[in-house]
């Protein structure tokens, strides 16, 4: 369970590092400045997700203050030797967050 937890810890990082690449550009005179959206965050956690080989569920991906990205993945880990216990599996949950370097 360790590793798997592990595993969807480095996914939900991956997700926000993308998700954080999803800003748009205000140019302000000589200002620039990157706005994070809750859509801009979606679509690009949507596009890494969908390029993983095991699925992974996409519980939330926003951006709680427009210039970070908050991103919460999930799947189910079953267990090898007690699976007829527990068949439904275990939920693992995990969270990252991501700020553009542009903020």
């Amino acid at each position: 369970m360790h590793i798997s937890q592990k595993r969807l810890d480095a996914i939900a990082d991956a997700a926000a590092l993308a998700g954080a690449d999803g800003f748009t550009l205000a140019v302000d005179g000589t200002t620039a400045r990157a706005n994070l959206t809750d859509q801009g965050v979606r679509e690009q956690v949507d596009a890494l997700l969908a390029a993983l080989p095991s699925p992974v569920g996409l519980d939330s991906a926003s951006s709680p203050d427009g210039h970070s990205a908050r991103v919460t993945v999930s799947t189910l880990w079953h267990p090898p030797l007690v699976s007829l216990f527990v068949t439904d599996g275990v939920r693992l949950e995990a969270t990252g967050t991501s700020r553009t370097a542009l903020g």
